[in-house]
């Protein structure tokens, strides 16, 4: 069920994608869109990556102490940073890798503050399991964002908004799908009913937290898909992991917890970081905007147009 609420939200964003319909304007667009079956297994491949993931990503926080799930999901931003390298050809300046670091020792110094290991008691082999699988996780998770930078930049090959959509919620569907048959085949799909009548704040809230848990996904999905989309991969993770050191704040204002020193230089490292990654991108803006006017003047000085 942790499993499939992480994809089953994905009707949301069906009216938003009838709102970025194509034109008819869009004839020329589409004679240079991707053929339909290299759409389809691109929605196939990635639905079943996706739920592949979700599951291991499942099975890591059900047989591991939060603090050793954070540290292990951290070191997804080294994976990613791996795969861009070697598939999107990613380049590498001090300050990109030093906001690399600073973001994983941020999302570090979380993981070794937290207090729930010794509330947790498991065996061996079932955080060994965990552990395996979160890892797995973490290295397929960015692999997933890689392919998709990959498959926007050679095969999809357009830019507007509608195929971020559509690559959210067919692979989604599809993932989806996979989870259902998980849930009939694993005999989880008899015990749901017990579940909710047994959890402590009630049917209605437990029914309402599923439903909202795979909203907030689907937002969270569009909005990962879309940096992707205008920036790339990496810069995409890059935002996520800012996001670690800001649960803890929240917890603060929200649910009372203590503001201790480490989650304070934590999320200073992670804000030093992202600044770092931001600057990057903003000197290579300017570059490319001084090189674009060097070029259009170097053209009016020869009389081209």
């Amino acid at each position: 069920m942790a499993t499939f609420v992480q994809s089953a939200g994905f009707p949301i964003l069906i009216p938003i994608l009838l709102f970025f319909f194509p034109s008819v304007n869009s004839a020329a667009a589409a004679t240079s869109s991707p053929p339909i079956s290299a759409l389809l297994l691109l929605y196939v491949f990635f639905g079943l990556l996706l739920t592949g993931d979700n599951l291991m990503y499942s099975y890591g926080l059900l047989y591991l102490p939060v603090s050793t799930y954070s540290l292990l999901c951290a070191t997804q931003l080294a994976f990613n940073a791996l795969f861009s390298f070697l598939l999107n050809s990613q380049k590498f300046t001090s300050l990109i890798i030093n906001s690399l670091f600073l973001l994983t020792v941020s999302a570090s110094l979380l993981a070794v503050n937290s207090d729930s290991d010794n509330s947790t008691k498991i065996s061996k082999g079932k955080y060994v399991i965990g552990f395996l699988c979160t890892l797995g996780a973490s290295a397929g998770y960015s692999l997933y964002l890689s392919l998709l930078q990959l498959s926007f930049e050679k095969v999809i090959k357009s830019e507007n908004f509608r195929v971020v959509l559509e690559m959210q919620i067919y692979p989604s569907f599809i993932a989806t799908c996979g989870c259902v048959v998980g849930l009939f085949a694993s005999g989880e799909w008899s015990g749901l009913k017990t579940e909710m009548n047994d959890y402590k704040e009630g049917s209605v809230s437990y029914v309402m937290t599923l439903v909202w848990i795979a909203i907030a996904w689907q937002i969270c999905s569009v909005g990962i898909l879309g940096l992707i989309f205008e920036v790339s991969s990496l810069f995409s993770n890059v935002i996520s992991t800012l996001g670690l050191p800001v649960v803890p704040v929240l917890a603060v204002i929200f649910f009372g917890d203590k503001m201790d020193g480490v989650k304070a230089i934590a999320l200073l490292l992670a804000l030093w970081g992202s600044i770092s990654y931001v600057y990057q991108h903003y000197l290579d803006d300017s570059k490319s905007k001084a090189k674009a006017r060097f070029v259009v003047s170097a053209n009016d000085g020869s009389g081209n147009v």
